[in-house]
């Protein structure tokens, strides 16, 4: 593809709707399934991904119908399938998956397993595995890679104290700790995408946050509930880019997902360029 760019010979003007935000369409699929009940989702990014994660909520029992956008799931527990769950490319669709799945009661004595591409194959999973192993999970790997084989069994909480900031490794943890009995908790580095801690509350389910800690107690029901998807501000930087490099420009871009660990881009513009971003 040959690609030719021209500067602009007039100011950039017009209203853009960024897709949807892809880690909470990923966390919104994965919680709906989970969830007894309705959920409905409005603004779901169709990606390989996030359509990856919600096709394994489909196979492990959910009810799933889409139209554009737009997705109704019927949560009615969990069943396992008779064949591997394949996640494509989606890093984090395997690793909450995996969470969700170790202490989850519907499947006791059962085993699912989990694959990927080739890529996704390559990429570590030890940093998830381990702490839920630490809470009794029973997870088998290719040293540390997928297929992923989990066997659902009875958790127990655990304090963890992360290493690394990872918004998927703390929600591996969060969902795990659904299913184990008492309070889990977690200290991690330095904050990361909080997508997970500000969904649950939605499906009935409120982590307490406090002093860099993450906990949750469990056993915890998830029920269903109406989730709108903002637009993805990841989508919509090269528009502020742009509108900031051609003069006189206004581009309103709007609804996207602003909260603080979000809009780290936004506010370097806004130190550059004071007034020029407005939210």
């Amino acid at each position: 593809m040959k690609l030719i760019v021209q500067p602009a010979s007039a100011p950039l003007s017009g209203a853009v709707r960024p897709p949807g935000d892809k880690s909470i369409s990923h966390r919104a699929a994965l919680l709906g399934g989970l969830a007894r009940g309705s959920t409905r989702i409005e603004g779901f990014l169709p990606a390989d991904d996030t359509l990856a994660t919600l096709n394994a909520m489909a196979e492990l029992g959910a009810a799933v119908s889409r139209n554009g956008d737009r997705v109704s799931i019927e949560g009615r527990g969990l069943q396992a399938p008779d064949h591997a769950l394949d996640l494509g490319n989606s890093g984090t669709g395997i690793r909450l998956l995996t969470g969700a799945l170790a202490g989850h009661p519907d499947l006791f004595g059962c085993r699912i397993t989990l694959v990927g591409d080739e890529s996704l194959s390559r990429r570590p999973m030890g940093r998830v595995i381990e702490p839920l192993e630490r809470m009794g999970a029973k997870i088998d790997s290719r040293d540390g890679h997928c297929p992923l084989v989990v066997r659902p069994r009875l958790l127990v909480a655990h304090e963890h104290r992360l290493k690394i900031a990872s918004a998927q490794v703390k929600s591996a943890i969060l969902l795990a700790g659904l299913h184990a009995d008492g309070e889990t908790g977690l200290f991690e580095p330095a904050p990361s995408r909080d997508h997970t801690e500000r969904l649950l509350p939605a499906f009935g389910v409120r982590p307490i946050v406090h002093a860099g800690r993450i906990a949750i107690t469990g056993p915890a029901s998830l029920r269903g509930t109406q989730v709108r998807v903002p637009g993805d501000l990841s989508s919509a930087a090269f528009l502020v880019a742009a509108a900031l490099l051609v003069k006189g420009s206004t581009i309103e871009i709007g609804p996207v997902g602003t909260n603080p660990t979000r809009d780290g881009f936004l506010r370097v513009i806004e130190r550059m360029a004071p007034g020029r971003v407005s939210r």
